[in-house]
């Protein structure tokens, strides 16, 4: 090998180190700025609907005016030129953050596998946040394209009890956004944790509750929950969490309602690919239901009655409805917007399509003081848009985190930047950067 090429080697070495460095670097917090953004298309996704040439004031990282003709002297002005200016959306219920590569069970921490497939190891205690890694580079793959917080995952391997996760935001924070949320696989996700019986899920979701109330004796034989475990259960029966319950099929989701009644659980559904049928009673129990429009075929028997129409239906029955993949949500989380537009493309109103990405799970999740919505006192979570936010053929021009923009760079970015072809291709020969020698 020659001096030369061992000299450029090294080179583009140091390049891809600073490189990886200025993206770690991205992910931290960083103090907030001031800047007014003016002459937008503001969905506020609040009270105030959307706004048109409207402006928002930053101050000190939070929203202080949004309204027509402001000024702020000293504060720098971006010109949005009429185009859509968002909170930051919901990335979906993901292992953003716990998760780098799916089929690489040493970089996902999402699930607890203890014991035998035989045993049912409840662990309530099981907290994926504690996991959580700010550096990811998953995370500057999803806010680039305006995910701005997710509700991280959790599951178990030998029990329906998947265990607890929380909302992030994806700024660079370490800690959850809001309050600990607890997961529960019912219907046939659940089937092989719980003796091949629906009947037997609601018997040991009775029975673990007997345990947390002290009605069952501690060395009884079917007892199953530790110290931690009682006590992290017990917040939730006392209504200090939200419970998000995976269900699909209309009977399965009957009795989680009377169930959750019975106990006086605060639900959510996530996934309900037949909660239509029975939208009335889960809007009268104000449960939310985070769907995937695009199921719409009986991939399973709980699906039979799927169809594109779900999130209209539900909506137009006064359920809140939010949106979360049915699968690969960690790495594509940009297409939970894809989602949302096929909702609205299928009755769902658009202003409901963007607040299942914003208000509704900010709203569920306990983060809703601080983002979910464009309005004085809230963080400034925001996206400018170069056109509408729910047609996947606008990306996101700017966000912010705080009042500060971040760099709109990923790991993808890069290798788009590093392997596509110059514009003029008879300069350096037509070869993409990666290819040419310096």
């Amino acid at each position: 090998m020659s001096r030369a090429v061992s000299t450029r080697r090294v080179r583009r070495t140091i390049a891809r180190l600073l490189c990886m460095g200025a993206l770690v670097a991205a992910t931290l917090p960083v103090a907030a700025q001031d800047v007014l953004i003016r002459g937008a298309t503001v969905h506020t996704a609040g009270a105030q609907g959307t706004l048109r040439e409207a402006d928002v004031l930053v101050r000190g990282g939070r929203i202080a005016a949004v309204g027509p003709g402001l000024s702020a002297a000293g504060v720098p002005v971006v010109e949005a030129g009429g185009r859509p200016l968002t909170p930051t959306l919901f990335g979906g219920v993901t292992g953003i953050g716990i998760e780098e590569v799916s089929g690489e069970r040493g970089t996902r921490d999402d699930r607890l596998s203890l014991g035998s497939a035989e045993d049912m190891v409840v662990r309530p205690e099981f907290d994926v946040t504690l996991a959580f890694n700010p550096d990811s580079i998953v995370i500057p793959v999803a806010r680039v394209e305006g995910i701005g917080f997710t509700l991280l995952s959790a599951g178990n391997a030998n029990a329906i009890v998947g265990g607890q996760g929380a909302a992030m935001r994806l700024d660079g924070s370490v800690d959850p956004a809001g309050p600990k949320v607890l997961y529960l696989a019912l219907g046939s996700a659940g089937a092989e944790q719980s003796g091949q019986s629906r009947a037997a899920q609601w018997m040991l979701l009775d029975q673990l509750i007997d345990e947390a109330r002290g009605r069952l004796p501690a060395d009884s034989h079917v007892a199953s929950l530790t110290p931690a475990g009682k006590r992290a259960l017990t917040r939730y029966l006392d209504g200090q969490g939200t419970i998000v319950v995976g269900v699909n099929r209309a009977s399965d989701i009957r009795q989680l309602l009377r169930w959750s009644k019975r106990h006086g659980l605060r639900i959510a559904i996530r996934g309900g690919a037949e909660a239509w049928k029975l939208a009335p009673e889960l809007a009268a129990a104000g449960v939310p239901v985070f769907v995937d429009p695009l199921v719409n075929l009986p991939s399973d028997f709980d699906q039979i009655g799927a169809t594109l129409e779900n999130a209209a239906r539900l909506h137009a029955a006064g359920v809140r409805v939010g949106f979360a993949q049915a699968s690969d949500a960690s790495h594509n989380a940009r297409k939970l917007r894809q989602l949302a537009g096929n909702a609205v493309a299928h009755g769902l109103p658009w202003e409901a399509g963007l607040a299942g990405l914003t208000r509704v799970p900010a709203e569920t999740f306990g983060v809703d003081a601080a983002i979910g919505t464009i309005a004085v006192g809230r963080t400034a979570d925001l996206v400018l848009w170069s056109g509408d936010p729910l047609d996947v053929a606008y990306t996101a021009d700017q966000v912010w985190f705080g009042g500060r923009a971040i760099e709109m760079r990923s790991r993808q970015t890069e290798l788009r930047d590093r392997y596509l072809p110059p514009a003029t291709p008879a300069s350096e020969g037509g070869l993409p950067r990666a290819y040419r020698h310096r």
